[in-house]
């Protein structure tokens, strides 16, 4: 577990195989499965190989498909962080801030508020059944790995960590240039 996490926080940095999600289940299940094939027949195609690779019907988690496993949303911004936990079907489980937890003004954007905030989420989720989940991040604050941490040390595995936060393609005109 320990070895999945230290992956996915490569990834959540961008170190890793230069992509922008991790599903770490995916990843050991597809490993497994290119060992397994190779030592037993030494003589199957690359494409019978490739089909067993790209199976997903074994993956399960607790009886659940990965489309099927609650998505814990994290948006980090500068001045705050909100987690929020819903179903697959967008049915919510727990939301929490930073504002939420007690912090006020400038501490609701440190990375501890956010730890604080991640810990009260997953032990809602937990409450309410909660195993495992999906983590979707979105912005750039300080307390974007702090949130995962929080889950993690609230009681919830994380099966995946995915990046959206918006990036612009040179979008509006920036304010002009401040005179000193």
């Amino acid at each position: 577990m320990s070895a999945a996490l230290a992956v996915a926080w490569q990834r959540l940095l961008g170190a890793a195989r230069g992509a922008r999600c991790l599903h770490a289940g995916v990843w050991r299940q597809r490993e497994l499965a290119a060992k397994e094939p190779a030592q037993e027949a030494e003589g199957q195609s690359v494409g019978d190989l490739s089909a067993l690779l790209l199976q997903r019907s074994s993956m399960r988690w607790d009886g659940k498909t990965y489309e099927e496993i609650p998505i814990a949303h994290v948006k980090a911004t500068y001045n705050n962080t909100h987690i929020q936990v819903v179903g697959f079907d967008n049915r919510p489980f727990a939301r929490t801030s930073c504002g939420t937890e007690g912090f006020q003004n400038a501490k609701k954007g440190t990375a501890i508020a956010a730890q604080t905030a991640g810990i009260a989420a997953a032990t809602k989720a937990r409450g309410k059944g909660v195993l495992h989940v999906r983590v979707m991040v979105k912005g750039l604050g300080p307390g974007r790995k702090a949130a995962i941490k929080g889950l993690t040390m609230g009681g919830l595995e994380i099966i995946s960590i995915t990046d959206n936060t918006p990036v612009p393609h040179n979008g509006c005109r920036p304010r002009k240039a401040r005179r000193m």
